[in-house]
């Protein structure tokens, strides 16, 4: 890729995919500049309605290695500034109402693999690696690891992955449950498209409220969770295309409709 921009966003792929590319090679370290750009591309992804679904990739060495400790400064402040960071790039991508899909070729890891987290899927190459190598400088994640990496793999991997620092290989991280899928490396970032190309011909306003469903119930009391569950349940009826469905259900059958995603 040759654009010198931190981050390449293309537009022009079917059905309203989007691909976000993270592009300062070879390792793509997350720059306050670069993780600026995530925020402000997600956060207007997030409101746009021809997006369907995004992937978001980065070289064929590395996703992303981490932050660019070169920014680092040795004191709470700074490491405040960076953390935040973090979070909005992260909080912005988990708000996008769309499926969103990292495809992961090389390494991740760090705030790498903090952004791959903040996807809602993760496709990596056989040749991936993964990891939280914080604690090797003296410190901890603190872009979302200590929180999404539990979430994924259990408390007690998260703390032994944390702890040692250690790389995981695509294997491992597909059996712990940190990725979804393993596929050859030079198949990553199709693969990817071709699975968001099939979501994007669904009902992604749908798709958007089992999301949201899903993420903010998580943590919740059941009780608490079911009502955030009813509510979304209820405003996917108020869709173009729960009247699409409903009828084409009753017309032909299940399975025939064509959503126009609204």
């Amino acid at each position: 890729m040759t654009d010198d921009t931190p981050l390449v966003l293309e537009q022009d792929h079917p059905n309203g995919v989007v691909l976000l590319t993270l592009n300062r090679p070879p390792m793509n370290p997350l720059s306050s500049s670069l993780l600026e750009a995530i925020t402000h591309h997600a956060r207007s992804l997030a409101t746009s309605a021809a997006v369907t679904a995004v992937v978001i990739t980065g070289s064929e060495k590395a996703f992303a290695a981490g932050a660019d400790v070169k920014e680092f400064e040795p004191n709470a402040r700074s490491a405040r500034r960076v953390a935040n960071s973090f979070r909005a790039a992260g909080d912005a991508i988990a708000a996008i109402p769309r499926p969103v899909i990292a495809a992961i070729r090389g390494y991740a890891l760090g705030g790498g693999i903090e952004l791959a987290m903040a996807c809602d899927y993760r496709i990596a190459a056989e040749t991936a690696r993964l990891g939280q190598p914080e604690i090797l400088l003296g410190i901890i994640p603190g872009g979302g690891g200590t929180q999404r990496l539990a979430r994924l793999v259990g408390p007690s991997r998260a703390k032994e992955l944390i702890w040692t620092g250690r790389q995981v290989r695509a294997d491992e991280a597909l059996a712990i449950g940190l990725v979804d899928e393993v596929v050859p490396a030079d198949q990553v970032v199709e693969h990817a498209l071709a699975l968001a190309g099939r979501l994007a011909s669904g009902a992604v306003a749908a798709m958007g409220l089992a999301k949201r469903a899903i993420d903010d119930g998580f943590d919740r009391p059941l009780s608490q969770a079911l009502d955030l569950e009813a509510a979304a349940f209820a405003e996917s009826f108020e869709t173009d295309d729960a009247a699409t469905g409903i009828a084409s259900f009753n017309e032909h059958g299940p399975g025939k409709a064509n959503f126009a995603g609204r």
